[in-house]
């Protein structure tokens, strides 16, 4: 069941996602509220699960993961002997930074990071292209990033 979340819950929501390390006093000021109430009311939307955990967002170019890749996988059958252990794969492979299980067309479409292509194109056949079930990947090499965010309207 969803949290009932009141106007002052979403601007902590929101200045919390811009900037998870704010600090209370500062948080307190900026949605209008004095520090105590603030912090019970961030403890209170922690412990409900709203907010899930706190991040460090990284840039990938200065990690060496520069290349971000979007990898659409079809699968030999979409029994639970085929899915569970490719999504057991997935999960253990760090370059595989986002997996979805998509109605339509493919069965999975994964984001991954690499330094460069020829280290994807080595991830794809090491790996990727190894794990049980899978029947066919295709790769969407981006162009430009127009949009990239972790915030969620609240």
């Amino acid at each position: 069941m969803p949290t009932k979340l009141d106007r002052i819950d979403r601007a902590i929501l929101q200045v919390l996602q811009r900037d998870g390390r704010v600090q209370n006093i500062e948080l307190a000021e900026k949605v209008g509220l004095s520090p105590s109430p603030c912090l019970r009311r961030v403890r209170m939307l922690e412990d409900s699960g709203v907010i899930a955990r706190y991040v460090a967002l990284l840039d990938p170019a200065k990690v060496s993961m520069g290349l971000t890749v979007f990898a659409r996988v079809w699968l030999t059958g979409q029994d639970e002997d085929t899915v569970a252990p490719f999504v057991e794969a997935v999960r253990k492979l760090p370059q595989i930074v986002e997996c979805q299980l998509m109605a339509g067309d493919c069965d999975f479409i994964l984001r991954v990071v690499a330094p460069d292509l020829d280290a994807y194109r080595a991830f794809q056949m090491e790996h990727l292209g190894r794990i049980k079930g899978v029947r066919s990947i295709k790769t969407e090499i981006p162009m430009q990033t127009i949009k990239l965010t972790t915030e969620i309207p609240v």
